[in-house]
């Protein structure tokens, strides 16, 4: 599968959107690329814990599973204030602080034996195409937002 740094709103794989929706192709936020990989982090996040001591578990593994799923979560919100610029980076913004929060807590959980390099490799790896994409809908959020929100259409 090749990377995919940007998520593209005009996906040529797309069935044409109904009536009154953007052309896109995108009319959930479940149909981004960058949430789906969002929420596969998540999941991966949340399956690798399950392992981790019982004494973790108010602390990093509570901690981790929390940001790692806001990741997504953030998205999601997003998604919802795209009506306004400003609105929609905020969130999406909010998104990749929750990603860097994850990449730290896995760290320590990296560091304390809990998980493999190779669980942690491949983690990371998803986290860094995730981060690449929102950093590209934060500098052109335009085709994301509704059509109202762009001046002049």
């Amino acid at each position: 599968m090749p990377e995919i740094t940007d998520q593209n709103p005009e996906a040529s794989d797309r069935k044409p959107a109904a009536q009154g929706q953007p052309q896109s192709g995108i009319r959930h936020f479940t149909d981004l690329i960058v949430w789906q990989k969002a929420f596969d982090l998540g999941l991966r996040v949340f399956e690798k814990s399950k392992s981790w001591p019982h004494e973790e578990r108010f602390a990093l593994t509570d901690q981790v599973r929390r940001c790692s799923r806001a990741v997504s979560t953030n998205i999601a919100e997003a998604w919802g204030k795209r009506r306004y610029e400003a609105h929609f980076v905020s969130k999406l913004s909010d998104s990749d602080t929750e990603l860097l929060e994850t990449e730290n807590w896995l760290l320590y959980a990296k560091a304390h034996g809990y998980l493999a390099s190779t669980d942690f490799d491949t983690m990371h790896a998803l986290m860094r195409k995730i981060g690449r994409m929102l950093g590209s809908m934060m500098k052109k959020p335009g085709p994301f937002l509704l059509r109202a929100a762009h001046p002049g259409s």
